[in-house]
């Protein structure tokens, strides 16, 4: 994969737009060199020696695999003065580690160490199953490994309260109704105009981040090129390529700082370790693969991320001006409130699985929430029209309700999917094809919407639809729902990760599933990252070559079929992009999940 392959954008803006943008960058412009403009400070060499305060919190888990430590560990690394102001809780960085019962308390002394970078819009607390099934993998072969699932500094921004009391009801109250939770109450969801700091948080400081990390927990520069592997999921995969390829000293001619040599070597979970955005924009059938599709190139639908047609300079000031949005983030569907309301959805579904779902006529009717809900629960493109039924008008569990937003057969963006089983409804209910967004009888955009068969409920004010778990599927009391065409909407060997899990790992974790703020910057400068002011920081292009890697491919997600053929990719049947994280230890048909079982004898011999 070429570190300066062609981005190819499309016109986001309006002409209006483009000339305040013009107008902002003549403000804001670096000088020639790439020197920050007047009034700004420069970010320090090597920030990664500087002391920084050190909290590590137990973390109480429902999880069924106890014999795995999980702590949060939270580190005081400031961010530079250049970035402006912003919250204190912003200058510490955080992770979840995973360590095995029976291994060493001390990091230094673990046989190996996994740091994974999250993809877009996702946070540490995704990575949940894979960290306990590879860490406790490792430990049945006598190894003692840890795994350190990071978290991006815009999570800061987010107020998990309510999620974290445990209760539906009280988090639903903090959110909507102005109740207080351990003394403290909601202060709304944060808009753009409120986070202008995070316009200067794009690949430099998310790259260094990791690099201050490391420093900080394993000061050893020696043991950490022994010791870590660096990979992530996603566009973590991406990330990961980059910090590979990074001069962090400002020294091109010396080595020991650069990414490549904190890592022993490198793993891909449903990505590559690249330093663009090629392989997930790829030849996905959207459009013609010059990016005149569905998609921008970010598996997220069109107009998500700005255009970046004007450059480097422009963009960043279109951000730092507000122009732009610092966060990524539509109207509806994708945004803070509605991936907010998806952790209450899965504290409902961990809670009372299947118990009759409340939630939704429980929080306000407000458009975010109600289109929304329209976009990912309409049968058709009249009922989404028409708003009419709603999914208010069923009867469904709590875990329906999870599934319905993100199962493969139900949810409708493929970034977001996983494979936890199907609708079902003891009572007879019917269910039918779901042919919103697109139908079943058309291809559609395999990149944006996923290849399997949808399905929804079909009767409002009608039987109870409850949620048939992945290891139910094909199980002798299985109904078998079928397709207008008698092709059942899924099979045993389609289905992979527990919902029951799932749910856990939404409500459960201190550091969540979602990354509700994503810096717009962050997406903005990979995409832009031939321009010589980030070009120039990649001065180590055979890093991501210097390092033995593991690529993992999820047989039906997002890369299926089109990953080059060099990166001689594990491929798992059935999976979809999110089971990669997600995947139950034991699988239909008794065998064991192979990317913790891969993955941990991959860190015993990299």
């Amino acid at each position: 994969m070429s570190a300066t392959g062609t981005h190819h954008t499309r016109s986001w803006l309006r002409a209006g737009a483009a000339g305040a943008l013009v107008v902002a960058l003549l403000a804001t412009a670096p000088a020639a060199d790439g020197t920050p403009a007047k009034g700004a400070t420069a970010a320090p060499a090597d920030s990664g020696t500087a002391a920084a305060s050190r909290t590590e919190t137990p973390v109480a888990s429902t999880s069924p695999v106890t014999d795995v430590v999980e702590t949060q560990v939270s580190l005081r690394v400031p961010l530079p003065a250049s970035v402006g102001p912003h919250p204190e809780r912003c200058d510490r960085l955080s992770y979840l580690r995973y360590r095995s019962a029976s291994g060493p308390a001390a990091s230094a002394a673990a046989d190996r160490i996994l740091v994974a970078q999250p993809g877009i819009l996702e946070g540490a607390g995704a990575f949940d199953s894979v960290a306990r099934n590879t860490v406790r993998a490792a430990a049945g072969q006598g190894r003692h490994i840890e795994f350190w699932a990071l978290d991006r500094r815009s999570n800061c921004l987010e107020d998990n309260t309510g999620i974290a009391s445990g209760d539906t009801a009280k988090a639903v109250d903090y959110y909507y109704g102005g109740g207080e939770v351990d003394g403290r109450r909601f202060s709304g969801f944060v808009t753009s105009d409120q986070a202008g700091w995070l316009s200067e948080v794009g690949l430099e400081q998310t790259v260094r981040d990791q690099y201050d990390l490391l420093a900080a927990e394993l000061p050893d520069q020696r043991l950490r090129k022994e010791k870590v592997l660096c990979g992530g999921h996603s566009l973590g995969g991406v990330l990961t390529g980059v910090f590979a390829t990074w001069d962090f000293d400002g020294n091109p001619t010396t080595t020991a700082d650069a990414g490549f040599n904190q890592c022993a070597g490198y793993f891909a979970l449903d990505t590559t370790i690249s330093t663009s955005l090629d392989d997930l924009q790829g030849n996905s059938g959207d459009g013609d693969g010059n990016g005149n599709g569905s998609l921008n190139g970010t598996l997220l639908p069109k107009g998500t991320v700005p255009d970046t047609g004007l450059g480097l300079t422009a963009v960043r000031a279109g951000l730092r001006t507000g122009i732009l949005p610092r966060f990524l983030g539509l109207p509806v569907v994708l945004n803070p409130e509605t991936m907010n309301l998806l952790a209450i959805g899965g504290l409902a579904a961990r809670n009372a699985p299947d118990a009759e779902s409340a939630l939704l006529d429980s929080v306000p009717r407000n458009t975010n929430l109600d289109v929304t809900a329209r976009t990912l629960f309409s049968k058709d493109a009249g009922v989404f029209l028409s708003g009419k039924p709603t999914i208010r008008d069923f009867r469904l569990t709590n875990a329906a309700v999870l599934g319905a937003f993100m199962d493969d057969n139900s949810a409708p963006l493929a970034f977001l999917q996983t494979s936890v089983g199907l609708f079902d409804s003891p009572g007879g209910g019917r269910i039918t094809d779901k042919e919103f967004p697109v139908s079943n009888d058309v291809q559609g955009s395999p990149a944006l919407f996923g290849t399997e068969l949808k399905a929804i409920p079909d009767q409002p004010d009608g039987p109870l639809y409850t949620w048939r778990n992945f290891d139910r599927v094909g199980a002798p009391d299985d109904p078998v729902h079928r397709s207008k065409d008698g092709t059942p909407f899924t099979t045993a060997a389609k289905e992979v990760s527990d919902i029951r899990e799932l749910a856990r790992s939404l409500a459960e974790q201190p550091l969540d599933f979602t990354e509700d703020y994503f810096p717009t910057r962050l997406v903005t400068d990979i995409q832009l990252i031939d321009d010589p002011q980030l070009a120039r920081k990649l001065v180590h292009p055979d890093g991501l070559t210097a390092n033995p890697r593991v690529t993992f491919l999820a047989g039906d997600g997002i890369l299926a079929g089109r990953v080059p053929a060099d990166e001689n990719p594990v491929v798992l049947p059935g999976y979809q992009h999110l089971d990669v994280l997600t995947a139950a230890p034991v699988q239909n048909g008794g065998g064991r999940e192979q990317i913790s079982v891969r993955l941990s004898a991959f860190a015993d011999k990299p």
